[in-house]
């Protein structure tokens, strides 16, 4: 069972909703989110989810670059 599954909450600063996914915690904060986490991995909804996807594209697409055979 991961983090998610067990019922965790959202770990953005002020956000209280249930979580849906979780990511690495350096990854969320550099994407500009206050995050109140410890640990390694930082737990979002839905909704923060879906901004630090909005946010992290391009670093996202440099990354794969990164990973592209020519």
């Amino acid at each position: 069972m991961g983090i998610v599954s067990k019922g965790a909450k959202c770990n953005v600063d002020g956000c209280d909703k249930e979580g849906a996914r979780s990511l690495n915690t350096t990854k969320v904060e550099n994407a500009g989110f206050r995050v109140v986490s410890v640990g390694k991995k930082t737990v979002l909804c839905k909704e923060h989810y879906k901004e630090w996807k909005k946010e992290s594209k391009d670093d996202r697409d440099l990354e794969r670059a990164r990973f592209d055979k020519f």
